[in-house]
């Protein structure tokens, strides 16, 4: 059953969205999108539940997927699983992946809130004749976290910032405890950057409400340094002559989106080595000609593979953190690029709905 009428109210927020839309205005879209841009097609189904993030500027609506009203008291709920489509934005896919997941993992499924977020281009819009309060993106520019293009230029950052401050909301969940925000392929993308940028939800602490991040399968990763791995899978200096978009976001720092450029690359990085970070490679997700594997110079600058991607991303961030990181990765063994057989894995359902234990191979 779908639920119908929630909105976030701004609050807080509402001078920084303010100055973020302004620059968004006033600076010339140096972050916008790489090679990389597959042929996009319209999606099928477009969720009819909408959360309304209400902003100075007016009001925009992002669709989702929810298993259970949000708009009144769920003192049941204890944790809530938001998990991210893929470039695809088929996101009732998602949502009944993230149902089987729950199944799967034998746990009560009135304690569990799933969230399944749908971040539409505008070719899907203009098809489904959406309202023009609905957010619609360029392409995949929503896969970074860059601007809308309408109906106001509100980053799928902040729209997910909005997910989470009404979940920290205790009248309507006064005893959850847990948020994880999971993802497969290009929503595992989005995941590690929002890890990276998510602008601080005091509330979040101040109410004892624990954080995780899921990334499963991602081509690519944001990067804090112009390093990138050598043949040998080590962090060496990068020939820019090869490429010299490779250190742009979303694959480095350079030419952040507004949302994004608040903190310094240094600042961002000691904020996301300590968040609750899980990598999940599937053991063969290897194949350099995978037909959805990122192909781009930024992409081809990270590794050849996810496989090798993932590893590589991995250890370059326990060289960096030797004592102060908080994610460990993990291989899924013969499982390729599947987001239901990653997702519904044994590391996935602990980190999910569990303890966030994984056992089996990890670095």
């Amino acid at each position: 059953m779908l639920f119908r009428q929630f909105f976030f109210d701004a609050g807080i927020h509402a001078r920084r969205l303010a100055l973020a839309l302004v620059a968004v205005t006033a600076t010339h879209t140096a972050w916008a999108q790489h090679t990389y841009e597959p042929k996009l097609k319209p999606v099928t189904t477009i969720s009819d539940t909408f959360l309304t993030i209400h902003t100075p500027q007016g009001d925009a609506q992002l669709p989702l997927y929810l298993s259970a009203a949000w708009n009144q008291a769920q003192p049941q709920i204890v944790r809530a699983v938001i998990v991210i489509h893929g470039k695809l934005r088929n996101a009732d896919t998602y949502f009944h992946s993230a149902e089987k997941a729950r199944a799967a993992a034998d746990t009560a499924p009135e304690s569990s809130l799933l969230i399944a977020p749908q971040f539409l281009a505008t070719v899907d819009t203009q098809l489904h004749q959406e309202a023009d309060t609905v957010l619609r993106w360029q392409g995949t520019a929503w896969m970074g976290g860059e601007p809308a293009q309408g109906p106001l230029p509100l980053s799928s950052f902040t729209a997910l910032d909005a997910i989470i401050a009404h979940l920290a909301d205790r009248r309507v969940f006064p005893n959850l405890k847990l948020i994880v925000v999971a993802g497969h392929s290009a929503g595992a993308q989005v995941v590690q950057r929002y890890a990276i940028a998510m602008h601080e939800q005091p509330t979040l602490g101040a109410e004892h409400i624990a954080l995780r991040f899921l990334l499963a399968n991602p081509s690519s990763y944001a990067y804090f340094n112009a390093l990138r791995p050598n043949a040998d899978g080590q962090p060496a200096p990068f020939d820019a002559a090869r490429c010299p978009d490779f250190d742009d976001w979303k694959y480095g720092m350079q030419h952040r989106p507004p949302y994004v450029a608040d903190l310094t690359p240094a600042a961002l990085e000691q904020r996301y080595a300590r968040r609750d970070v899980t990598y999940l490679i599937g053991g063969d997700d290897d194949d350099p000609d995978q037909a959805a594997l990122d192909k781009s110079c930024p992409g081809e600058a990270e590794g050849p593979q996810r496989m090798a991607r993932g590893q590589a991303y991995f250890h370059a961030m326990q060289l960096n953190h030797p004592h102060d990181l908080n994610q460990s990765l993990h291989i899924v063994p013969n499982v390729g690029h599947s987001g239901s057989k990653m997702l519904t894995s044994p590391c996935a359902l602990s980190v999910m709905f569990g303890d966030g234990v994984c056992k089996g191979p990890t670095e």
